[in-house]
């Protein structure tokens, strides 16, 4: 009898515990403190419209970049060490991607936005009849060097 008391005693003294627990970990929240002179200006939101991921690197730096491209405008074959996150704020950009023979284009609208990959060769060009604004964000940039790295035409999609 003494032993299924202890046990009793033991059950109740657990369950005890982790509603404490819980308690005492949903109220950290409520004494959370709200900024003290600081502002954030939102420069875009886009949902993501691709399948990419991409890899953040200790050690590494993290560059944002506006971009403006007018009509007819292009970036010009690159890629990026790092990858990175585009946010299409004004306008429409085609993607065109070279992968091994293959050019895939991808058509990007205001608000929408895409993963260019580590590597990607790519050129996004303003195939629209106003300046397109976007915002990029660079993981994986090494300390001091550029987010872009220029790469020859792949021959992969004619008239780009």
């Amino acid at each position: 009898m003494k032993h299924l008391a202890r046990r009793h005693l033991r059950l109740t003294l657990a369950t005890l515990g982790f509603v404490g627990l819980f308690v005492a970990l949903n109220a950290v929240p409520g004494a959370a403190t709200p900024p003290i002179g600081q502002t954030n200006a939102l420069l875009g939101r886009g949902t993501d419209m691709s399948d990419g991921t991409l890899p953040f690197n200790e050690g590494t730096q993290v560059v944002v970049v506006q971009v403006t491209v007018a009509p007819g405008g292009s970036s010009g074959w690159h890629s990026h060490p790092g990858g990175g996150v585009i946010v299409i704020q004004q306008g429409e950009t085609t993607l065109y991607l070279s992968r091994g023979d293959q050019c895939i284009a991808t058509r990007y609208t205001a608000g929408q936005a895409f993963i260019e990959r580590p590597g990607d060769v790519a050129n996004a060009v303003n195939t629209g009849s106003i300046t397109t604004i976007g915002y990029a964000t660079f993981p994986g940039v090494p300390v001091g060097g550029s987010p872009r790295i220029d790469q020859p035409d792949p021959g992969t999609c004619p008239g780009i």
